[in-house]
């Protein structure tokens, strides 16, 4: 395991060696001088049948449509350039061009990120896609700015869900489990204002940890914990719902901005497609996922509204958190094109 673990250290210092002498903003292109192909870099932490890997194929295929060959996208998934945090900084440095990931690892570098930890907020995917396409993005887009990123756009893998080897089906049963979390003070807080024992552990870890019984439950999108076979060592999948799992878009503003300005839009609208393809595979592959955790032989529990609103109320003092960490602005924000989308949809 040391071995393993240093050996891996050194590949991420070789990869962040290689990149930092040679995507330079001058060596991006094929020569010091205006070229006519652009050498751009997207990576993620994902493997490449997930949605995340998916929204990163998809947006460097049409980018490379988009702009007629002019420009060739170097993919990297499955952790190839190092974790989360690690693409993040390197997009932050310009030394990758562009990042697919989950908003959650973001939060260390844009604390307004943070916006998406607001539990139970969606009641469902419309009005979660509505809202995010909407002001709350584009206010976004400048605390992004303010910290050497661009945000891009945002899809979805859908909503979180939890596993565990008990069913579900109101706040009662939620006491004293043992779950397994990301490291996010937001999410942790969820889970014990709900009754549960939120325990972090690295991704990595977790199906050996359920195995083990060292944790009885994890949560998770569908996708993920269809990708990770973490069904196997659960009896109950449980739609609780409760954090939608957002995927965002963003890239090197220092890269994007050094490109001509017909390819600088190239980026965008490719931007704008990629999104809506990621949106759809994740609806179109839910269906799917669920049946590979159905025919493994665990229970699927559909969701309970009941819960959901119980949930709610109970994780209520996470968004008065979110206000002190991020201020009222946004949470008003979110709160208010909520309340719009679900008009707008006749959730009202």
């Amino acid at each position: 395991m040391k071995r393993n673990r240093i050996a891996s250290l050194l590949m991420v210092m070789l990869f962040s060696m290689l990149l930092t002498g040679c995507l330079s903003s001058e060596a991006r292109r094929k020569d010091a001088g205006e070229q006519d192909v652009y050498e751009l870099y997207i990576a993620c932490d994902s493997q490449e049948d997930t949605v995340t890997g998916i929204f990163m194929n998809e947006y460097a295929r049409l980018l490379e449509e988009k702009s007629n060959g002019r420009i060739k996208v170097n993919r990297y998934p499955n952790s190839q350039l190092g974790s989360d945090a690690e693409i993040t900084e390197a997009v932050q440095n310009g030394n990758i061009t562009f990042v697919v990931q989950t908003t959650a690892p973001q939060v260390a570098f844009v604390p307004e990120a943070a916006i998406f930890d607001a539990p139970m907020a969606f009641k469902n995917l419309d009005v979660a896609r509505k809202v995010l396409d909407g002001p709350l993005s584009e206010k976004l887009k400048g605390y992004y700015e303010a910290k050497n990123l661009r945000l891009l756009g945002y899809a979805d893998q859908g909503f979180r869900v939890m596993t565990a080897n008990q069913d579900i089906q109101s706040l009662a049963d939620l006491k004293g489990i043992k779950i397994r979390t990301m490291e996010n003070s937001n999410h942790i807080q969820l889970w014990k204002d709900v009754g549960s024992n939120p325990t972090p552990m690295a991704w990595s870890e977790v199906y050996i940890g359920l195995q083990q019984k060292a944790i009885d439950a994890q949560e998770n999108p569908v996708e993920t914990i269809v990708a990770a076979k973490v069904y196997e060592q659960q009896d109950y999948l449980i739609n609780t719902n409760h954090i939608l799992h957002t995927l965002s878009l963003i890239g090197s503003p220092a890269v994007i901005d050094d490109l001509p300005e017909d390819l600088q839009q190239s980026v965008y609208d490719a931007a704008d497609e990629a999104k809506v393809i990621a949106r759809n595979a994740t609806d179109e592959r839910a269906a799917g996922r669920v049946q590979i955790v159905v025919d493994s032989g665990t229970t699927v529990s559909p969701f309970n509204e009941a819960l959901f609103n119980e949930m709610k109320a109970a994780s209520a003092g996470v968004w008065d958190t979110l206000e002190s960490q991020i201020g009222s602005e946004l949470v008003d924000l979110l709160r208010s094109e909520i309340d719009k989308a679900e008009k707008e949809l006749g959730l009202q």
